[in-house]
C-alpha cells in the first residue's frame, strides 16, 4: 500500500479520503456479516431443538427468619 502524506493534503482531500475509508470499512463490514450469517445457517442444520421454558417470574419464598421480623398486625381488644 503506499504511504500518504497527511500533512500535505488539503482539508478537502482529507475529508474525502475519510469518507472512502468509511465507505470501505461500510462494505468489509457488510461482507463479512454475509459470511458469518451463512456460516451460521449452515451451521444451524446440525442444532438441537431448544426446548422452551415458561417465562414466568420466579415465586419469592419467604424465609422462617423473615417472617419472625416482620412484625404481627395488633387486634385492638374491645372494652
Amino acid at each position: 500500500m503506499a504511504k500518504i502524506d497527511l500533512d500535505a493534503l488539503s482539508i478537502e482531500e482529507l475529508a474525502s479520503l475519510r469518507d472512502q475509508a468509511t465507505e470501505k470499512l461500510y462494505e468489509k463490514v457488510a461482507a463479512r456479516q454475509a459470511e458469518l450469517e451463512a456460516e451460521l445457517l449452515k451451521l444451524s442444520q446440525y442444532a438441537r431443538p431448544v426446548k422452551k421454558l415458561p417465562t414466568a417470574a420466579p415465586i419469592a419464598k419467604v424465609r422462617k427468619s423473615d417472617e419472625a421480623d416482620t412484625p404481627k398486625e395488633q387486634v385492638a381488644k374491645a372494652a
